[in-house]
This record gives C-alpha cells, structure tokens and sequence, in this order.
C-alpha cells in the first residue's frame, strides 16, 4: 500500500510540474494578463479590466497594446496611431494619416456626447509633438480613446517597438464584457 500511495504522489507531481511549465512558458512567450488603470481607453477599456495580451501577434494601426511606459514604472494602454513611415496630424477632431482622412469608428459614440463645437482631440502635426515629419523605424505613435484626459504619445512622444507587451486580445473582466476586443 506505502508503494502504490507514493506512486500515485509522484504521478501527481509529475503532471502538476508538467503544467506548471507549461503554463510559464505560455506566460512568458505566448500570453499574458494584465489590468487596465485609469481611464485613458474609456470607452473601450475601463479601469479595472482584466484583459490577455497577445505576445505573438503582428502590431498593426490601430491596435491596442500594452507597453512600458517611457515616463514612470507603470504599464500604459493605448491605441497605435502611427506606425513606422507614417505621418499624423489632427485637424479639426480629424485624423489624417499621411495626408489621408482616416475614420476613428471607435470614437463616434464619445464625439456624438460632445456639446456642439466642442473638440475631442485638439489640433496637432507629428512635427509640433516630436520635431520629427514621420514614424520613425522601431517607434510607434500611441493615443488613448479618452483623448481629454490620455497621457499618450502627444505628452512623451513616440515608443520603442522594444517595449511593447503585447496586443491586447481578449477582455476577461467583468464578466459582462467577456470577449475578444477587434
């Protein structure tokens, strides 16, 4: 019986350390959890949401990410505006990106709030932020959703590709907004 009960142990042991590697390597290279703080992506994400960062996914404009804050220890939330060979300006509380009006569907709802003549997102050009006309290679130009009160690329400029976390893919919480984020 003492044979059979520390084979039994061990088997568990085994299977227990098995998942356990597992789950880290899929932490380290593949996914990761994360919080939202703050209310920079409001609508779109909220403080306290549990979300999964993809660590393998290609950054696209456009995309929300996680990364390194260039300015404090925190990790930001924010939505890629400019990739690499990309101008940006804002006109009006409108996007062009390189020379080209850009939608931002993500915004309508928060614009239609807005009193009439009121800006979400004032006025600005690459070149008045960073003293730069383009994106330049390995940098990303970030923006959050709650453009009033984001601090994002227009306060500290570009990031460095080096620091991305991840692409956010998937809220976790609350369970009401259980899903993938597109």
């Amino acid at each position: 019986m003492n044979n059979k009960f520390i084979a039994e142990l061990l088997s568990w042991l085994k299977a227990l350390a098995i998942a356990l590697i597992i789950v880290l390597v899929c932490r380290h290279f593949l996914i990761t959890p994360s919080v939202v703080k703050g209310e920079s992506m409001m609508p779109s994400l909220e403080d306290g949401d549990r979300i999964i960062l993809s660590k393998v996914s290609k950054i696209e404009r456009f995309d929300e990410i996680a990364f390194q804050a260039p300015d404090s220890r925190d990790n930001y939330v924010k939505r890629i505006i400019g990739v690499p060979g990309d101008s940006v300006k804002m006109d009006n509380d409108q996007l062009y990106i390189n020379g080209k009006k850009v939608e931002e569907q993500y915004l309508e709802d928060t614009k239609r709030l807005l009193p009439e003549g009121d800006q979400l997102t004032n006025d600005f050009t690459l070149v008045d932020i960073t003293g730069q006309e383009i994106v330049p290679e390995g940098k990303y130009f970030v923006l959050g959703d709650n453009r009033r009160v984001s601090k994002d690329s227009r306060s500290f400029g570009f990031i460095d590709e080096e620091d991305i976390i991840g692409d956010v893919k998937m809220r976790i919480w609350p369970l009401q907004s259980f899903g993938v984020i597109e």
